[in-house]
């Protein structure tokens, strides 16, 4: 396995790839991330590892200029999660969630190349309701880790919810 390309973060805030020579851009970072190239960024001046901060900044842009992914309320659970005991579960959690959620893309793009016609509306239905209610699993195994003795009721609300981002999944595959 190769060496991570290295990225210098001077102190005038640019980002300077080494291995093309040049100055680059949170957007150069966001496409160095969505074509799977391990890269890590270090400060010049501490030569500390900051890779995290700068994705964080990454997310942070995308939330500002384009359709959110994370919602408000999302976000603020999300701070609530950090110092408590569960920090660790959470984080994990989350991780976890987005693995199975690329895993079955990856299965409907596989079974779509494979099926034609009304098939294929099926298999987006059928796994995307797999998908919702994996989803459910986990969320309960979680809040019930968190809070045993308070685990969220399910109301027709909740249920309402939960229909239409299964619909709006959907729409969207």
């Amino acid at each position: 396995m190769s060496e991570p390309r290295v990225i210098k973060k001077y102190p005038n805030r640019r980002l300077y790839d080494t291995v093309v020579s040049r100055y680059i851009t949170l957007a150069d970072i966001r496409r160095l991330v969505t074509e799977r190239i391990d890269f890590v960024v270090i400060d010049k001046k501490t030569q500390q590892d900051i890779t995290r901060a700068i994705l964080l900044q990454v997310i942070a842009e995308q939330e500002h200029t384009g359709e959110p992914v994370m919602s408000q309320d999302f976000l603020a659970q999300v701070i609530r999660c950090y110092g408590g005991a569960m920090q660790g579960l959470v984080g994990n959690y989350l991780e976890q969630s987005l693995r199975l959620f690329a895993s079955q893309q990856q299965q409907v793009r596989e079974h779509m190349r494979g099926v034609m016609g009304a098939d294929a509306y099926d298999a987006v239905t059928s796994l995307t309701q797999q998908n919702l209610e994996r989803w459910r699993a986990m969320q309960e195994q979680l809040f019930h880790a968190m809070a045993p003795s308070s685990a969220p009721a399910r109301t027709a609300e909740t249920s309402e919810e939960s229909v239409g981002v299964a619909g709006a999944q959907e729409k969207h595959i």
